[in-house]
């Protein structure tokens, strides 16, 4: 029993190592794909709210890139540990990518590093963070499918970035004001609830790429379906929020009508996406 216990300790402590090492590389990554970014200058010299935002955003997303990595029955310590860091080092360059190409569809119009390092735009950091951490979960549902192989790991992470970034623009035309205009006035009302819509939208899409696999065919129609739902659902939240959440009050008003944005109004709206994504996972 004892000897159990003292191996199953050591093979704890050796997936912990590769998962710490894994999120070390992710740091470095970051780094290296925001060249322009000093992360320290920003975070202790500046006290950065809108980067320290975008920032935790991305680290959610590494998380979840890492437990796809980390996912599927055991084939033994060394078959493991050399999965664990292959695809736990696909799944971080596939999130640096679904960032920047995020970035050039959902906040096509912003320069998003000024945004975060010049203005401290705080709408902006949270709505990038948010890209992040949505596209984390993508890519954590399409690493779970590994043992399919790379390839249609790589085929998950593609469709799903596309559907999210459509989604994402689609956002703008369902909620009646400019997102980017309000953004841009540092509106951080606005940037919480476009990113608690961005990350319930990804939460449904990672709910339906882990449906299990058996045809691409039958894996577009699977996702298509859940995806139309999360297009319904984003204003019958907003509808609940409204009518139900902030009864007596008009949430657009709230938001960017008066003077002094109303942020706890946004937390419930973005709670609203999140909560409504999570009943919808649940019931599909």
């Amino acid at each position: 029993m004892i000897q159990e216990i003292g191996t199953s300790l050591m093979l704890t402590l050796a997936y912990l190592v590769s998962c710490f090492l894994l999120f070390f590389i992710g740091k470095v990554a970051y780094q290296l794909f925001h060249r322009n970014i000093k992360v320290n200058e920003e975070l202790v010299i500046k006290d950065n709210l809108a980067f320290a935002l975008s920032n935790t955003g991305y680290y959610i997303g590494l998380l979840f890139a890492i437990a796809g990595a980390m996912s599927g029955q055991s084939d033994g310590l060394v078959a493991d540990l050399i999965a664990i860091m292959t695809y736990g080092l696909v799944g971080i360059i596939l999130l640096n990518l679904s960032t920047i190409i995020s970035d050039k569809f959902l906040l096509a119009k912003f320069k998003v590093t000024e945004e975060i390092t010049g203005r401290q735009n705080a709408g902006v950091g949270l709505v990038e963070g948010a890209v992040a951490a949505g596209s984390g979960m993508i890519i954590f549902a399409a690493l779970y499918t590994e043992g399919f192989g790379l390839g249609t790991a790589i085929g998950f992470w593609v469709v799903g970035q596309i559907l999210f970034v459509l989604t994402g623009m689609v956002y703008n035309a369902i909620v009646p004001y400019d997102t980017h205009e309000h953004l841009s006035k540092l509106n951080v009302a606005v940037g919480i609830g476009k990113a608690g819509a961005l990350i319930g939208l990804a939460n449904i899409m990672r709910a339906a790429i882990m449906h299990p696999f058996e045809d691409w065919t039958s894996t577009i129609v699977i996702i298509s379906y859940e995806l139309v739902l999360g297009l319904i659902f984003l204003p019958i939240c907003r509808l609940v929020t409204d009518k139900i959440l902030l009864p007596g009050q008009n949430l657009t008003d709230e938001i960017v009508n008066q003077e002094h944005p109303n942020i706890g109004a946004a937390i419930i709206e973005a709670f609203a996406y999140i909560g409504g994504s999570v009943l919808i996972t649940l019931a599909i």
